[in-house]
């Protein structure tokens, strides 16, 4: 039977290494859907899913609206700028109430780190999780995978760099765990002052110096620097951190032949990437963009723990 071994994805710390491929090897079957004339099955015909974004999302929002559509799911977006949110409702009452019109899966970001996990606590419906706090980002990085996964046919071995806020990027932890019990090897870059307390503890080769960061480096996952970071004087200005963690041409020629740039969005072009590498030949960002549905569609999908049987995807 197809599935995996819990019920909710609330991270990718200790998910078993069976767990990620099969749903890397589910998004495959997925991905083929989309590139047909009429992208949608009825796989989840009859489950309702609820989008529960407390926080502002664009390409994730976008990506799992898009996935439940294509699955045929029942999809609910919650907005907290027009619901009881503002009068005060807790996310406890929130979801409850929810959930007793009958909700089976919830798709959950929130600011605080956690709360899928509270959630799943608090009601019966499958939980994912869209993003919490500076925790974790599953799908997101599910997707980079799948992404790199594609074009290498193969993580074992690949050396990727993930370079930026490696203390804030709740992408970077994802991306470490799952490439990590994939069989990647993995390293880290950024400016001391965004790296978190014992990094070493992630059990990767780190660096503040990108040139040395980037030899021999197959991928290379470019992190958005948040802005409201250089308020808080993390780093000194927008063009010394240019100037030190860029990625430019130039320093793509550190890179191993076959190389791939990557980039979760959204970008800040000209800060941490040049246009000329986001939009390069070497560049997939478009590509996750795309991927992430089939990922997503995968994940709904084993989420309500039913066999992948002949014609019920097609």
């Amino acid at each position: 039977m197809s599935r995996l071994s819990s019920r909710h994805l609330l991270g990718l710390e200790g998910v078993p290494r069976e767990d990620i491929q099969l749903i890397l090897d589910t998004a495959e079957t997925f991905r083929e859907v989309l590139e047909r004339t009429i992208k949608k099955v009825p796989t989840l015909r009859g489950i309702t899913v609820l989008n529960l974004f407390y926080e502002p999302s664009t390409r994730t929002r976008i990506s799992f609206e898009l996935a439940e559509k294509r699955l045929s799911a029942d999809t609910i977006s919650f907005s907290t700028s027009t619901s009881s949110v503002k009068k005060g409702e807790s996310l406890r009452d929130t979801v409850q109430n929810i959930e007793a019109m009958k909700i089976d899966m919830v798709v959950v970001r929130h600011s605080s780190s956690g709360a899928p996990y509270f959630l799943t606590k608090c009601v019966d419906a499958n939980i994912i999780n869209a993003g919490d706090g500076s925790h974790e980002h599953p799908t997101q990085a599910l997707l980079d995978m799948y992404t790199i996964r594609k074009k290498y046919g193969t993580l074992e071995g690949l050396r990727v760099v993930l370079v930026g806020d490696v203390k804030h990027s709740r992408v970077i932890r994802s991306n470490i765990w799952g490439l990590k019990t994939m069989g990647a090897s993995v390293a880290l870059c950024g400016p001391a002052t965004l790296l978190p307390y014992e990094v070493e503890k992630f059990g990767c080769d780190v660096y503040n110096n990108i040139d040395e960061a980037l030899d021999g480096a197959d991928v290379v996952n470019v992190m958005r620097i948040q802005l409201e970071r250089q308020q808080a004087g993390l780093f000194p200005s927008q063009r010394e951190y240019t100037n030190l963690f860029g990625i430019n041409k130039e320093r793509l020629k550190r890179l191993n032949k076959n190389y791939t740039i990557m980039h979760p969005g959204p970008m800040n072009r000209g800060l941490e990437i040049t246009s000329e590498v986001a939009d390069g030949e070497h560049s997939v960002i478009l590509d996750q963009v795309t991927n992430g549905q089939a990922v997503r569609m995968a994940v709904l999908y084993l989420l309500r723990g039913r066999d992948m049987e002949e014609g019920e995807v097609a």
